[in-house]
């Protein structure tokens, strides 16, 4: 979710994100275009709650769609590195396909026998190692993670991947001048005509608050926001539809006006559970939540791991004011027709 987690209290990028960071992967012989990762920026400012929204490869045209490895896959591929110590691509597949299971605490070990034996010069094993250190703490992106990301950056300046996630540790760290650099350098690299307009409005919001006398500074926070809460439950008749390890997302949008969702949370699926969203998790700078708003609040198990909705996820949402309803009942109860 994971959020592009989420991010930034100066600015919130639009990944899911989530998908996150999941969605700028590489997955050897697939090709993804893994742009909707843009989306996930937001949640990759604000702490990367769930940094990576979805999993994809990194490429600008191709589209495929990706399975999670099953579980019996990646242990048949943990005792065959296991045996071949030195076997780069096969931890770097290993780290990936945990990050897939959601079982992050062997994703960083497995990215860190990677980038020993890589000598820290694999751009592609630091921005892994950075993504899984991140989901597992938001405030690496200012400790450890953010440096992987420097790093990977140093090897390949003009890596796509290393730039997106280079703008989001600036925007996490408060540094406006620093992320507008790195998403120019980014819409330089001529991405789909889809995925421009995205970029250039976060370049356009980064313009305007530093036009507004934000320094862009570290420590430079943005006033409390309104909030969305929901209690999300999971009708039993669904139970049967529910898959294991499958993320939930919850989404705030605007049913008056299309677009990207106004907040976005990429979660552990389980029930019932609360959940608040706040303009911290916009997509979108400029495009959050606001008091007085008539939102709809949409609750979805992505069977595909895809912030996207995809036919026979189930879901529920539920009309909601803000700043009048508070905690409200959304069941998810149906499927994607």
């Amino acid at each position: 979710m994971i959020t592009f987690v989420i991010l930034a209290a100066a600015l919130t990028l639009a990944a899911a994100a989530a998908i996150a960071v999941p969605l700028l992967r590489r997955n050897p012989g697939m090709a993804q275009a893994p742009w909707t990762a843009v989306g996930v920026i937001a949640l990759l400012a604000v702490g990367a709650t769930s940094l990576y929204v979805a999993r994809s490869n990194w490429s600008w045209s191709k589209a495929a769609a990706a399975e999670s490895p099953s579980e019996t896959v990646v242990s048949t591929l943990a005792r065959r590195v296991w045996h071949h110590p030195d076997d780069l691509q096969g931890w770097v597949m290993l780290g990936r396909s945990y990050m897939d299971l959601q079982q992050t605490p062997l994703a960083v070990r497995a990215y860190e026998h990677a980038n020993q034996i890589a000598g820290g010069r694999n751009a592609d094993v630091l921005l892994g190692l950075a993504e899984a250190l991140s989901v597992e703490d938001e405030s690496e992106l200012t400790g450890r993670a953010g440096r992987l990301i420097e790093q990977a950056l140093a090897l390949e300046p003009h890596s796509a991947e290393a730039l997106f996630f280079g703008a989001a540790a600036a925007v996490h760290r408060g540094d406006l001048p620093l992320a507008r650099t790195r998403l120019t350098a980014l819409l330089a690299l001529d991405p789909p005509d889809s995925v421009k307009p995205v970029i250039e409005q976060q370049i356009a919001a980064i313009d305007q608050r530093l036009a507004d006398g934000g320094s862009g500074a570290a420590g430079d926070h943005a006033a409390p926001s309104a909030a969305v809460r929901v209690n999300v439950a999971l009708s039993p008749k669904l139970r049967s539809a529910h898959t294991q390890g499958a993320p939930l997302f919850v989404f705030v949008r605007d049913p008056k006006q299309p677009g990207p969702p106004l907040a976005v949370k990429r979660l552990e699926t389980r029930f019932p559970q609360t959940v608040e969203l706040t303009s911290a998790d916009a997509m979108i700078s400029g495009h959050g939540i606001v008091p007085g708003q008539d939102v709809e609040v949409v609750a979805r198990i992505s069977r595909s791991g895809s912030p996207t909705a995809q036919k026979g996820d189930p879901f529920g949402e539920v009309a909601y004011r803000v700043g009048r309803d508070g905690i409200v009942n959304v069941v998810i109860d149906r499927l994607t027709p």
